[in-house]
């Protein structure tokens, strides 16, 4: 009887920990929780399995982390290669820690409607971006267009498009995994994932800022995003990329949400430690 009553609890207690990380752990919308794209894995992993808690631990890692580093990788480990997790995410270089906790939760939450069950996905919103999968990525260069967006055209402006190009090439030039740039009314930035060799990461963003100019045209702002890189134009403010101005009401607001993250953090890992009794019942049941 003990066993049938864990196992019957066991629903209520998953949905209950969906209720509360959707409505207490994550804020009201922003502009850095804009979804940008997102893809899956066609291989699904069986519920209630090995597989399905590895990868809870790991985008839980994943969320603890944002609040205090903008990047990071994990490797949850289990008794077989087929349960083995591996993850990542990367916030935008010019966050405050608040600002990569809140971002990297929505995308976690993203996840579970957009990938049921499966043993891969990604997110990518304005200010982050998440991934695992069960076969190790972490390292590996990806040049595949994830994303690409290009405004309108105003008419070719030559002398815009002139500053266009030279942010882009400023951008490719300049050094670091995160680069910003502009010129009068033309913004640029453009980023790599943590987990690539500087060379890897020139080699992905000179693809990137290729693309971008040669598939843009004379859009008036272009977006592309590549599996581990993206570069980024505006002209004539029709993006603003970066948070360094009028944004101190939000960080108000994910303060407060960074001591709530905090806070319920310990109440997962316990949720966490929970099910795993409750999942020991239920397999003494079948005994």
């Amino acid at each position: 009887m003990e066993n049938f009553a864990c196992c019957q609890l066991l629903p209520l207690i998953l949905f209950s920990l969906q209720i509360w990380s959707t409505y207490f752990i994550l804020p009201a919308h922003s502009s850095l929780d804009n979804f940008l794209y997102g893809g899956c894995s066609p291989i699904k992993y069986a519920p209630n399995s090995q597989f399905e808690s590895n990868l809870n631990s790991l985008l839980t890692s994943l969320v603890n982390s944002a609040t205090y580093s903008a990047y990071n990788k994990y490797t949850i480990m289990g008794s077989s290669p087929q349960d083995v997790v591996y993850g990542l995410y990367q916030c935008r270089a010019d966050l405050a820690m608040p600002d990569c906790a809140t971002c990297v939760a929505r995308a976690v939450t993203h996840l579970s409607p957009l990938c049921p069950q499966t043993c891969g996905g990604a997110v990518q919103l304005e200010g982050c971006f998440v991934k695992y999968d069960n076969v190790s990525f972490v390292g590996v260069e990806d040049k595949t267009v994830a994303m690409k967006k290009c405004g309108p055209s105003d008419g070719y402006n030559a002398d815009q498009m002139g500053r266009r190009d030279a942010v882009l090439a400023g951008l490719n030039g300049a050094g670091g995994a995160y680069r910003v740039g502009g010129s009068e009314d033309v913004q640029g930035v453009a980023q790599c994932v943590g987990d690539l060799s500087m060379g890897q990461c020139q080699d992905c963003l000179t693809e990137a800022i290729r693309r971008l100019k040669a598939e843009c045209g004379g859009a008036v702002f272009g977006d592309m995003f590549l599996g581990k890189c993206y570069a980024r134009y505006s002209t004539g403010g029709a993006h603003a990329y970066s948070r360094s101005n009028n944004h101190g009401s939000f960080h108000s607001e994910s303060e407060k949400t960074f001591a709530i993250i905090i806070g319920l953090l310990a109440v997962v890992a316990l949720v966490i430690i929970f099910l795993t009794f409750v999942r020991r019942c239920c397999g003494g049941n079948g005994k």
